[in-house]
């Protein structure tokens, strides 16, 4: 067998601009993959980097070269465990990255088994949750109407960006909108630890599922102190970025958030889980801002999570690729039927 690999860049705009404790941006930079196999099939991944963890689109193609260039040498998508290792050994860090090989490869594979790849996995579809839909911090009025927007449409679980001096008035002004809405909120990494107490103390009145990352990632003490006194339950992000990071966090949070794009991939994602589940924490899978080209293939993790936090698509003003239906928010893998990630690019 003989694989042909190749790569393009996009930008594509957001549906608003998505503000969060660390800056707002308009649009998000994607890195497509597409990996074709000498029978015609084709795999489709993307990175969607994030300058927080060092990447950036041109980072990310200035690495796939090298990246496609073991994919070809290794000639057979089905040896997932040796190209990963061997992309592992080439290039260090650049996540996002080997993700987009990951994510093309893993849709190959399902794709000439003819079936979608939780099928694949041996996953049950009807095992799934309905991601939460993000509220970017804004400006009260303006969060005010993406809140009710985003209940018009359906989605019963959302998920509000904090950080800022006005958090509390943040989050009572979305329950007014969103009284029967699961909220969780998510600061970024932008309290001190006592911050963090005060403000979950109260914010807690208002009925929200947990808080994700109160604190800096470089203080793992202060996660602690927060977790060990917090009246809710405490998710970890930027303190939980690979498996290493797993046992570090286990006695520091309820939750542990994994990303595609910070971990490397989706077996690093499956082991993530695993090691999460071992040490007694929920599991969510969480995204940046990315096209279905990447969002379908987390949404096959669904039937091992907790929670999902999958809606980097639905943030886009367009995107370039369809996905996993998602009716309400809820991921429909019952309803895919298409075999591979279900990623469909609209030049395919």
């Amino acid at each position: 067998m003989s694989l042909e690999t190749a790569v393009e860049r996009r930008s594509l705009p957001l549906e608003y601009p998505f503000g969060i404790a660390r800056g707002t941006t308009t649009e998000t930079e994607i890195v497509l993959v597409r990996i074709r196999a000498d029978d015609g099939t084709t795999g489709v991944g993307a990175a969607a980097p994030s300058e927080h963890y060092g990447e950036t689109a041109a980072t990310v193609a200035a690495v796939l070269p090298d990246l496609c260039a073991i994919v070809e040498d290794v000639g057979d998508p089905h040896h997932l465990e040796r190209i990963e290792r061997r992309m592992r050994e080439t290039v260090r860090g650049n996540p996002a990255a080997r993700t987009a090989v990951s994510i093309a490869l893993h849709d190959l594979v399902a794709k000439r088994f003819d079936v979608p790849l939780y099928r694949y996995w041996g996953l049950d579809p009807t095992e799934t949750l309905e991601t939460s839909y993000t509220i970017g911090l804004d400006d009260l009025e303006t969060m005010r109407e993406k809140a009710t927007t985003a209940v018009d449409r359906g989605y019963g679980t959302l998920k509000v960006k904090l950080g800022t001096d006005r958090d509390l008035e943040i989050v009572r002004t979305i329950r007014s909108v969103a009284p029967d809405a699961r909220l969780f909120v998510d600061a970024n990494e932008a309290w001190t630890p006592h911050e963090a107490l005060a403000k979950i103390d109260r914010l807690a009145e208002f009925d929200l599922a947990f808080v994700e990352q109160p604190v800096p990632a470089e203080d793992p003490e202060g996660l602690q102190f927060v977790y060990e006194r917090s009246a809710l339950p405490i998710a970890a992000d930027e303190s939980c970025v690979t498996l290493a990071d797993i046992p570090q966090v286990a006695d520091r949070c309820d939750i542990a958030n994994l990303k595609l794009m910070k971990c490397g991939g989706l077996r690093e994602a499956r082991r993530m889980i695993s090691a999460a589940r071992a040490h007694g924490l929920e599991v969510m899978c969480g995204c940046m801002t990315e096209s279905n080209a990447s969002i379908a293939a987390a949404c096959h993790l669904a039937p091992l999570l907790d929670y999902a936090d999958l809606d980097g698509s639905l943030l886009l003003a367009d995107d370039p690729a369809d996905g996993v239906p998602m009716p309400d928010g809820r991921i429909d893998l019952a309803g895919l039927e298409r075999p591979g990630t279900g990623a469909v690019l609209e030049s395919s």
